[in-house]
C-alpha cells in the first residue's frame, strides 16, 4: 500500500473528509496532533489503530495540498 492509498475519501464518512483507512480518524487530526508537538510514537500509542505508515501519509498528503 502507498502512503496516498493509506488516505480515503469517502462522502458517507466523516463528512467527506480525508481520512486513514477507511478508519474514523481523519488525516486533520493527525496533522493537528503533529502541529501540537506531539511524536509520532506518543499518537501510534493513543490510537493503537494507527500505523507509523499512517503518520506518514497524513504528512505526505498534506504537502501535496499545499501550492
Amino acid at each position: 500500500m502507498t502512503l496516498l492509498e493509506r488516505v480515503t475519501v469517502n462522502p458517507a464518512q466523516c463528512g467527506g473528509r480525508p481520512c486513514i483507512r477507511g478508519m474514523l480518524i481523519r488525516v486533520s487530526d493527525v496533522l493537528d496532533l503533529l502541529g501540537t508537538g506531539r511524536e509520532a510514537d506518543e499518537i501510534l500509542r493513543d490510537y493503537p489503530d494507527l500505523q507509523r505508515e499512517d503518520i506518514d501519509a497524513a504528512s505526505h498528503w498534506a504537502t501535496l495540498q499545499t501550492p
